[in-house]
């Protein structure tokens, strides 16, 4: 019996779960995209698991649970320039409310816009934060809200903020099916994602130029980031680099198969990093610098290699055939599969609908109540 189905019998029932999701994007993404590519895989593992699921998302996402499309076209691939994603959200998050008691869970994955909103449910919710923590103004508002579970996407993404309600670390899971496992690779290297200047492409170009190797670049360029890459990514294409642009999961799945390694040379403290388990599901290691999230992920000298520096990169990539293909896949499954991450938060699930749990959360959200009204009568 799985973890899923003790679960299950524990509570004596499959649950009813909402995932909200971004309006961002499609779910899954037509191209480049985490957030809603890990509510994708989550959605349809936990309805393969007997449960209950209900998707908030753009009208034009694909799934096995009960979608409820909240806006007819994710509003980054929308050519209407007259949109407001602050307004698509807060619409979004009406339908959510109206409907809050039919679930036993709500799990939120829209960063913190819901705070305000759900305080009288908020022991049924799961907020997942998907992106960096260390920005100004956020720990206010966890301390504002400390009734919230949270769950972070690594341990390292909650250093900033380690105090707030912290109910467990899920890594991002995709299924073992999506991408295939190739044995052998063509000699290039590949760096997946998108152009910024925090990922680094031209640290790609560089370790790819001196170790004589062809790098292949799928990765979308955001208008914001537009000068940076016209001006120092851009340049640096020679017979060396191969640039495609943004691409899909099938083309991904071309790429990442082919490729002896993926290059993940960032310069920011990245939450998670979702084209390293992409790779390893194909077999391909990772040659990565030890930023963020970096170490929990990629195992060193079995998935990949943690690099500081040009010279390390390079270095590794001569190392590359001492790798074992077969072990990064068998990693990878392990680790970072769908069913994997989706147990994982069904154990956090199972814990919020316990009723000692519940009883001490609606303890505390009593506690936190009586406490800001004594600050408000104090500034009064």
């Amino acid at each position: 019996m799985g973890v899923s189905e003790r679960l299950a019998v524990a509570l004596d029932r499959p649950l009813k779960i909402a995932q909200i999701a971004p309006l961002c994007e499609s779910v899954p993404p037509q191209g480049y995209g985490g957030t809603e590519r890990v509510v994708a895989n989550l959605a349809d593992a936990l309805v393969e698991m007997g449960h209950e699921v209900t998707l908030f998302a753009s009208g034009d996402s694909s799934t096995n649970a009960y979608l409820v499309p909240c806006r007819e076209r994710a509003t980054r691939l929308d050519p209407n320039p007259l949109k407001s994603d602050t307004a698509a959200h807060f619409a979004m998050l009406h339908e959510v409310h109206k409907r809050r008691h039919a679930f036993d869970i709500l799990h939120f994955h829209t960063d913190i816009l819901h705070f305000p909103f759900f305080e009288d449910v908020a022991a049924h919710t799961l907020t997942t934060l998907h992106g960096r923590l260390d920005i100004d103004d956020l720990g206010e508002v966890l301390r504002r809200w400390p009734q919230y579970p949270l769950a972070s996407i690594s341990d390292h993404q909650r250093r900033p903020v380690s105090s707030a309600n912290w109910r467990g670390t899920v890594y991002h899971g995709i299924p073992t099916d999506l991408f295939a496992f190739s044995k052998h690779h063509r000699g290039l290297l590949a760096f997946v994602g998108r152009i910024a200047p925090e990922k680094r492409a031209d640290r790609a170009i560089e370790i790819a130029r001196r170790a004589g190797m062809t790098l292949r670049i799928a990765a979308k360029v955001d208008v914001a980031d537009a000068r940076y890459f016209h001006e120092i990514v851009e340049p640096q294409f020679d017979a060396h680099v191969d640039f495609i642009g943004e691409i899909g999961d099938f083309q991904k799945n071309d790429l990442l198969g082919s490729a002896a390694a993926l290059l993940f040379p960032i310069d920011w403290p990245e939450p998670f990093g979702m084209v390293m388990i992409e790779a390893m599901a194909c077999g391909t290691p990772v040659i990565a610098w030890g930023e963020g999230a970096v170490p929990e992920i990629v195992e060193e000298g079995v998935t990949g290699f943690i690099v500081r520096s040009i010279d390390e990169a390079v270095a590794a990539v001569h190392r590359l055939d001492t790798l074992d293909r077969h072990a990064v896949r068998a990693a990878f499954e392990r680790r970072f599969s769908a069913v994997t991450m989706s147990n994982n938060y069904l154990r956090i699930y199972a814990e919020a609908l316990r009723p000692a749990s519940r009883l001490a959360d609606n303890a505390a959200n009593r506690r936190e109540i009586r406490a800001t009204r004594g600050d408000r009568a104090l500034r009064a």
